[in-house]
């Protein structure tokens, strides 16, 4: 049987009829396709503006960069996320300042940020792990109290709502993934959505190397009607047009792809519900996740032998995540492990079974089954 994915991408012949439409077009970057999928993302996530990038790394950079995060300055984080979260504040100049996680959720716990908070807090960054929101309220209240801005890493939460909201509509930034394993994909890709005009303007010129093409803004106008400027620095992480027209395609088609998500989400409870030493997910009662990954905890001691076995099964699970700081880079700024027991802890017993919306039937009653045989009641 062919090896089950963690996750894979869901493409039609509909996303490959409209990246072909636009790669036969006049623009392929920086054209319509880009404005339309920008548009159509700040709709779907109840935003004023959305400037789509690069990559889901590409966006946290730039969310930063619309901050104006640098040396001196700290970003406060949870450890239970890719290093992106981090490492892009660190090449701005920032410290990270790792807050621990809530174990039902793996999501930052704001107690912990409150905590941690000190004049040179910049940004707090929660971090929506597997699809499911952190508690945005909680913590919009420290950031307000504080007067530091809330920065949403939604790289697993498009199309998850909080108490009725969706996310991309609360936080004062939110970036979002679209890697192929993600709730939608372009291949690569990512996008930063704020209700903010003048985050959403310094997002855009860090996206493209922070040229200035507006006259009026121009130091030196009379130059040409060629001319332009780089009055800050910025990067290229520019989203080709045919891969926001994919991005387009794919957004028509996100309720179907959450109702299927859930739908495996409650198979999964069902099916392995009531095993002894296997940990499910929990689901709080005033959200409605769009569920990038189904993590389950495992005992410490078993964590190895059952991961190995579910892969010779076939079954390709993941892990995560490793703490970041745990990372020989962040051992060398520092860092040393302990930091945060309860992250720690949740990494050390977590396993991520499949989850994507194409998973078919008879792979999940194989994933089930493979996983009860782990648990022998």
């Amino acid at each position: 049987m062919k090896p089950i994915p963690y996750g894979h991408q869901s493409v039609s012949w509909l996303d490959a009829l409209a990246v072909a439409q636009v790669a036969k077009a006049e623009w392929m970057t920086m054209g319509p396709a880009l404005e339309k999928f920008e548009a159509d993302l700040a709709k779907f996530s109840g935003a004023y503006h959305a400037v789509a990038v690069s990559s889901g790394s590409a966006a946290l950079h730039c969310a930063y960069a619309a901050i104006d995060l640098g040396p001196g300055d700290e970003v406060i984080t949870s450890p239970m996320t890719f290093a992106s979260t981090a490492t892009t504040a660190i090449n701005l100049g920032a410290r990270v300042v790792f807050a621990d996680i809530q174990p039902d959720t793996g999501n930052i716990d704001p107690q912990q940020v409150e905590s941690l908070l000190s004049p040179r807090t910049k940004a707090i960054v929660a971090v929506d792990y597997a699809g499911h929101p952190a508690d945005l309220d909680e913590l919009l209240k420290i950031s307000r109290k504080n007067g530091v801005p809330l920065i949403e890493d939604a790289a697993h939460s498009l199309g998850s709502v909080y108490r009725n909201r969706p996310v991309g509509s609360i936080a004062d930034i939110t970036t979002f993934s679209f890697f192929p394993t993600k709730n939608i994909a372009t291949g690569e890709g990512g996008a930063v959505v704020t209700n903010n005009e003048s985050f959403a303007q310094k997002a855009r010129l860090f996206r493209s190397h922070g040229l200035v093409r507006d006259r009026d803004a121009l130091k030196y106008p009379d130059e040409g009607s060629w001319h332009q400027e780089i009055h800050t620095l910025g990067l290229n992480y520019r989203l080709p047009d045919v891969l926001a027209s994919l991005g387009s395609s794919q957004l028509r088609r996100i309720s179907r792809f959450k109702a299927r998500r859930k739908s495996i989400f409650r198979r999964y409870s069902e099916e392995l519900g009531g095993l002894e030493d296997l940990q499910l997910p929990v689901e709080r009662d005033y959200v409605d996740t769009m569920w990038h990954l189904f993590p389950v905890q495992v005992p410490i001691d078993q964590r190895k032998r059952i991961f190995a076995s579910l892969r010779s099964h076939g079954l390709i699970v993941q892990v995560n995540y490793v703490p970041v700081y745990w990372h020989p880079y962040f051992e060398k700024l520092g860092y040393s492990r302990g930091l945060c027991q309860a992250s720690e802890h949740f990494y050390r017993g977590e396993i991520s079974l499949p989850m994507f919306s194409g998973l078919s039937a008879s792979n999940l009653r194989k994933i089930i089954k493979d996983v009860r045989d782990e648990f022998p009641r």
